[in-house]
């Protein structure tokens, strides 16, 4: 059985940019995830040591998002890196990081940048 795990719209602010004014100003973003991993005892068990605790999950991608950075490719990619080493039993990690009103003279709700990565 394949378990996917979605964790839809985590808002944060932050402070990711490379103009130095988006850095001491921030912006709104949006974590989207999808996490893959083989959680079967906890379709059976119904106990929380079997499955991927969300909130603790939240507190990874928190944590990160908290850290400036110059590209949302680096705060995505750092996340990524979190997560599996939080949670070792992830066989594939999707991640969606999108900066709300990038700063670029244009109309634009959103630049993401999507990540995915699957491991053996």
């Amino acid at each position: 059985m394949t378990t996917r795990i979605e964790l839809e719209a985590m808002k944060f602010y932050a402070y990711h940019g490379v103009m130095p004014q988006e850095r001491k100003v921030g912006n709104n973003f949006v974590v989207n995830l999808i996490l893959t991993a083989p959680l079967d005892k906890a379709v059976m068990s119904d106990e929380l040591e079997d499955t991927i605790n969300y909130a603790a999950v939240y507190a990874v991608v928190k944590e990160q998002m908290e850290k400036p950075s110059k590209l949302i490719e680096h705060a995505a990619g750092r996340i990524l890196q979190a997560l599996k080493g939080h949670f070792p039993q992830l066989t594939a990690i999707e991640l969606k990081l999108a900066k709300l009103n990038p700063p670029f003279g244009g109309d634009v709700y959103s630049a993401s940048i999507i990540l995915s990565e699957t491991y053996c």
